[in-house]
C-alpha cells in the first residue's frame, strides 16, 4: 500500500511538470539590429581567446537574445584611421548576419570609430552609443601632447614603445595592423578632438556641458555614459594609476576621460561610481560593490529594443 501511494504521488508531481508551460526565452536585450562592440586605445577584441575586452559584457548580452559582434581595429592610430577599419568590419557583420543596420556601441577612443561610421556611412547604422569618450578630447592627452615637442628624441621614444605596444596587442588577439601613436594622441587632444567634431558635429552638445541632438538626419539615435570615480575597487591594480592620471583633469573624470568631454546625444548618465577601464567590466570584473557595469549595457540593449533598433 505504501508503495502503490508513493507510485501515486511520483506520477502526479510529474504530471504538474508537463503540465507546466514551457519558460519563456530571455528576450531582454534582443534587439532588431545586431549590436556591434567597439574597443578603445589600446584595446583588443579578446586576448588569447580567454580575456575580454567587453568583459562578460558580450556572453550577458547574448543571454538576452541580442545578436553581438566584437570589432578589432588598431591599437593607437587616428580616429578616421580606426574608423575605417572598423567600417569594414560593420559592412561584414552586415553580409554575415544579413541585417540592414546596426547598433554601434564604442568605449574610450572607439566612441570616435563609431561616430566616423556613423558619419560616413549614415545608412548602416541604426544607433551610436558612447561610453567614456573623449568627444572634446581628454587632459591627459593634451598634457603629453604640449609637452612633447614634435620630431624630438623623447616623442620618439614613446612613439616607439606604444606602436610595440600595440603591436603585440594586436599578435595577441590574432590581428596585425598599422600602428600611429603620435597620431592617436593627437587625435585625442582638445584640437585634435574639436578637429573632428568640426567634420562629424552630429550629437556633439553645442554648450560646454549639455546634452547634444537625441538623433541624427537619417533617424538614428544617440546615447552616452560614462563615470567619475577614478577609485572603486582596492584590488585592482588598475585603479591607482587610475586615479593618479584623475589628478591631470579639472573637472570630475573617470581618469582618463572628463566628464562633460564623454558627452553625447542624449546622455544617460554621467556620473557612474565607475572608472575608466570598469566601464567595460575590467579588470576581470573587479568594480565598485554597487555598481555592475553589464547591467549598464543590459539595460541599454533593452533601450534600443524598446525603441524599435
Amino acid at each position: 500500500m505504501r508503495n502503490a501511494v508513493r507510485t501515486l504521488v511520483l506520477t502526479v508531481a510529474v504530471l504538474a511538470l508537463w503540465a507546466q508551460p514551457a519558460r519563456a526565452a530571455d528576450t531582454y536585450t534582443q534587439t532588431k539590429y545586431p549590436i556591434v562592440l567597439a574597443h578603445g586605445m589600446a584595446g583588443f577584441d579578446s586576448l588569447f581567446g580567454v580575456l575580454d575586452y567587453f568583459y562578460g559584457i558580450e556572453s550577458s548580452l547574448k543571454s538576452g537574445g541580442a545578436k553581438v559582434y566584437i570589432t578589432h581595429v588598431p591599437q593607437f592610430n587616428t580616429s578616421e584611421a580606426r574608423g575605417e577599419a572598423l567600417l569594414a568590419q560593420v559592412q561584414d557583420v552586415l553580409a554575415r548576419s544579413g541585417a540592414k543596420k546596426v547598433n554601434l556601441i564604442g568605449h574610450s577612443h572607439g566612441g570616435l570609430d563609431v561616430r566616423y561610421v556613423a558619419a560616413v556611412r549614415p545608412d548602416l547604422v541604426a544607433s551610436v552609443t558612447t561610453v567614456g569618450s573623449p568627444h572634446k578630447g581628454a587632459d591627459l592627452a593634451e598634457y603629453l601632447r604640449n609637452n612633447l615637442k614634435g620630431g624630438s628624441f623623447t616623442e620618439s621614444v614613446l612613439a616607439y614603445f606604444a606602436n610595440s605596444l600595440g603591436t603585440v596587442l594586436g599578435l595577441l588577439s590574432g590581428h596585425t595592423q598599422p600602428q600611429d601613436a603620435i597620431g592617436a594622441l593627437a587625435a585625442l587632444s582638445k584640437a585634435g578632438g574639436a578637429a573632428f567634431t568640426a567634420k562629424f558635429p552630429a550629437g556633439i552638445p553645442t554648450s560646454s556641458c549639455g546634452s547634444g541632438a537625441a538623433t541624427g538626419t537619417q533617424g538614428q539615435r544617440y546615447y552616452s555614459w560614462s563615470g567619475t570615480d577614478p577609485f572603486t575597487n582596492i584590488l585592482d591594480a588598475s585603479d591607482y594609476a587610475l586615479k593618479l592620471s584623475s589628478f591631470f583633469y579639472s573637472e570630475s573624470n573617470d581618469g582618463l576621460v572628463g566628464r562633460c568631454s564623454s558627452h553625447f546625444g542624449t546622455v544617460i548618465r554621467d556620473n557612474y561610481d565607475m572608472n575608466h577601464l570598469d566601464e567595460v567590466n575590467q579588470v576581470l570584473g573587479l568594480t565598485a560593490f554597487f555598481t555592475d557595469p553589464v547591467s549598464v549595457f543590459r539595460t541599454q540593449a533593452n533601450r534600443l529594443k524598446t525603441a524599435g533598433l
